[in-house]
């Protein structure tokens, strides 16, 4: 096999050069942090689901044409992906008080939100990635009022895409972070959903029963990070029901 080129490394995912140019082969690692990578483990079978997972939010948004970066899936924990210029920031939608809003703010968790909000982190795991406003966001040109615009009308529209398909299966969508890249066709420039959308970058709730199907599991030491997120995955139908290892997907 020929040895690929790695062009970086994260807490869950390790990136390398696409077979095409202007792609990227993603590799969902088995890694959990939480806490800024303050607590660590390695979770079996984690990455793998984080990838069936994300393909299947990825395809569902493109299928509704809300464009990101997923071109398809290669194998049990690695996917196709378009090469975008990153924004510096995380972008968080929530629709229930959770984490840390609720410390913010004093509310309790689980609180629904009048609305959604939107907030905006700046990514700097250094920094703990800060909190930011639109005014630091422009002030130091990490992104512009009409990139702005198309990122809150972006995030908005992957809220209610994932609210209804959880709701569906009988899940609550507390909260979630996305990231946005920049794509170039000529002079044309847009913006699109990147990085993943999994249990890692969700708070999912059991509607009925208010367990937590996420990685707040391991955050509070809540049970089995796997069973969390096979259970996330079965509902749905992303992994058949006999299937109980999640090694054992393809």
């Amino acid at each position: 096999m020929a040895r690929r080129t790695k062009i970086y490394e994260g807490k869950a995912k390790i990136l390398y050069e696409g077979p095409e140019p202007g792609t990227i082969v993603q590799y969902f690692k088995d890694d959990a942090t939480a806490f800024n990578a303050e607590k660590k483990d390695v979770i079996e079978g984690k990455g793998v689901l984080n990838n069936r997972l994300s393909e299947f939010f990825m395809t569902g948004l493109n299928n509704i044409g809300v464009p990101t970066h997923f071109i398809r899936r290669l194998n049990m924990r690695e996917q196709l992906v378009r090469a975008c210029e990153i924004v510096p920031l995380e972008i968080i939608v929530r629709n229930y008080a959770a984490g840390s809003i609720s410390k913010r703010l004093g509310l309790e968790e689980g609180t629904q939100l009048p609305r959604p909000i939107v907030e905006y982190c700046y990514k700097d795991d250094a920094l703990g990635d800060p909190l930011v406003t639109e005014e630091h966001i422009a002030a130091f040109g990490w992104a512009s009022q009409q990139d702005m615009d198309d990122i809150l009308s972006l995030a908005l529209r992957v809220n209610d895409f994932l609210s209804g398909v959880m709701l569906a299966v009988g899940i609550r969508l507390v909260d979630f972070k996305i990231e946005v890249g920049r794509v170039y066709d000529g002079d044309l420039m847009r913006l699109i959903v990147a990085d993943e959308i999994s249990p890692d970058s969700c708070r999912l709730w059991d509607i009925e029963t208010g367990q937590k199907l996420d990685k707040d599991v391991f955050r509070r030491d809540l049970g089995n990070l796997t069973d969390a997120y096979s259970e996330v995955a079965r509902r749905l139908g992303v992994m058949p029901k006999t299937v109980t290892k999640p090694t054992l997907i393809n």
